[in-house]
């Protein structure tokens, strides 16, 4: 059986580190909470390679079309797996993803919203497979986020103790 990690590979894509905290920014909250045969994720922008915030920054509809946020949502996934391995060990831990959420800034009248953040639900898909990827979603358009960012996207999966 393939592992994610090893499905990661076979797709080409690469974890960045897990999110460093700018200096000065306090954050009262962890990025992944643990609870038992739960890991909770909290709101994720998407790293750099070395961990830093890397955005997406501004407005979808408007700096960014449904596409280019489609690849961030995309790589925004790939931000949460960093963290998630990082607290967990291994991503093989992850036994079912139960809930995606996810906040597009969203221009006025922009409506493509889910379309946006399938980039981050066949993210999963494509690497835990149907079986343990599905997940119940939500998407909505928000006015502004946090630091500037075009979306970010938070969710609950289930893991082996």
């Amino acid at each position: 059986m393939t592992t994610p990690e090893e499905r990661l590979q076979q797709l080409g894509l690469s974890l960045p580190a897990p999110t460093k905290i700018p200096d000065g920014l306090h954050l009262p909250f962890s990025f992944v909470n643990l609870r038992g045969e739960r890991a909770i994720f909290s709101g994720h922008p998407k790293n750099a390679a070395d961990g830093s915030i890397g955005g997406p920054f501004g407005t979808v509809g408007t700096d960014l079309t449904t596409e280019a946020a489609y690849d961030e949502a995309r790589h925004i996934g790939l931000t949460v797996l960093a963290n998630l391995r990082a607290e967990l060990g291994t991503l093989s831990r992850i036994t079912g993803w139960a809930r995606v959420f996810g906040m597009v800034a969203s221009a006025p009248g922009y409506t493509e919203q889910h379309l946006v953040l399938n980039g981050f639900s066949d993210l999963v898909v494509d690497v835990f497979g149907p079986e343990i990827g599905r997940h119940a979603r939500s998407a909505i358009g928000v006015a502004s986020l946090p630091m500037g960012f075009a979306m970010e996207i938070e969710g609950e999966v289930l893991i082996a103790t």
